[in-house]
């Protein structure tokens, strides 16, 4: 870890940033904890980006440190500023934005300078999460499944259930609230569904510059084509055993298969993908979850939670129903993950990435001392 100064005990004030791969801007959300268990869920904002802003990052997808991202880091780096303008946290957990994730290739590229964000807000910044466990072997991601167990212990869950995070990509951590510690056996199961909204998204964009489906209201009109719903379910990374991870863009092949669809049949085809594609992931869980929570911005597409609904023989509610911020879950989530690292505690394991043991990320970087004038 970056930074020579020890990390108090007992509970921490952290913000959690959130910038996700659908784009649509930065969630920034406080919380207090240990690492271990919840105390206090506080206030939080959101930023959106500017189409400029959006268009400067979608243009840089899929690239590497190196590649010519500098209007794109600005972009970034004074997104996360200025959001933490309202907060005053003595540890902030700086996801960054997502480029490109290759866990068994190039390894994964989160966009983003922590050192640079701890000076410009004066507060030390936990950044970098993922590096450590792609390097040993693991996925790399999802990495809120440590979170969504304390989020289970809060609600005073008592039996098996599942969270679902519907966001640009797809996840679902299955939880046995029984469990001592998420990182315990048979504790946790979580990986990457498949596409959710990323795809959804770029239709919009691209046909009618639009950046999202919103109400499902395009999807909602149009008529599911079975065909091509058909090919996507036989895509290979269906059938993969958990843990498993996506790029935003492994499956730009959704695109492909409606392409000569009208728009609104394009929408219902490729919201019933995303639909079917956690129907698959269902099949890997432990044994039958008692209700799914579902977090993120699918929750808000009545299209996309009906065909949940219709296919999944459990109750299927926003996590809104139990108390949460489904908006604001991810955010949190890292804000939860940053005091971890504080504390030299796991924050993946085995069971939520493949990685080969239970392992820490993230970098701590303190801001330096300005010289007295």
């Amino acid at each position: 870890m970056k930074g020579s100064k020890s990390f108090k005990t007992g509970l921490v004030k952290a913000v959690g940033l959130m910038s996700g791969t659908s784009l649509d801007g930065v969630d920034a959300a406080e919380l207090v904890t240990d690492g271990e268990h919840i105390a206090r869920f506080r206030a939080s904002t959101y930023r959106a980006y500017s189409d400029r802003e959006r268009a400067t990052l979608r243009a840089v997808l899929g690239k590497w440190p190196g590649d010519g991202l500098e209007a794109a880091l600005d972009v970034v780096q004074s997104a996360h500023a200025q959001v933490l303008e309202e907060f005053t946290p003595e540890l902030v957990g700086f996801h960054g934005q997502t480029l490109a994730h290759e866990p068994r290739g190039r390894g994964t590229h989160q966009l983003g300078d922590g050192d640079a964000l701890a000076q410009a807000v004066n507060a030390p910044v936990v950044w970098d999460f993922r590096s450590n466990d792609v390097q040993l072997g693991g996925e790399g991601a999802p990495l809120a499944p440590f979170f969504h167990f304390a989020c289970a212990k809060w609600i005073n869950a008592q039996k098996p259930l599942a969270f679902l995070n519907l966001g640009g990509v797809g996840n679902i951590t299955w939880i046995d609230p029984s469990k001592k510690a998420p990182q315990e056996q048979g504790a946790l199961l979580a990986f990457d569904t498949g596409p959710a909204n990323a795809p959804i998204n770029d239709l919009m964009q691209s046909r009618l510059g639009q950046s999202y489906d919103r109400d499902g209201a395009l999807a909602k009109q149009g008529r599911v084509e079975t065909g091509a719903l058909e090919l996507f379910l036989a895509e290979t990374y269906f059938t993969r055993i958990p843990p498993k991870s996506l790029d935003r863009d492994d499956f730009s092949v959704m695109l492909d298969l409606v392409r000569e669809l009208s728009d609104a049949d394009a929408a219902a085809t490729m919201t019933a993908m995303s639909a079917a594609a956690v129907m698959q992931g269902m099949q890997h869980c432990p044994s039958p979850p008692e209700r799914v929570l579902v977090c993120g911005g699918g929750r808000h597409n009545p299209v996309m939670m009906h065909m949940l609904r219709e296919a999944l023989d459990c109750p299927v509610d926003p996590v809104e129903k139990v108390g949460l911020d489904g908006d604001m879950l991810e955010a949190q989530a890292f804000a939860y993950l940053a005091v971890r690292v504080a504390r030299g505690l796991p924050t993946s394991c085995p069971s939520t990435t493949g990685v080969g043991a239970n392992v820490g990320g993230g970098i701590l970087s303190h801001p330096t001392e300005k010289d007295a004038e």
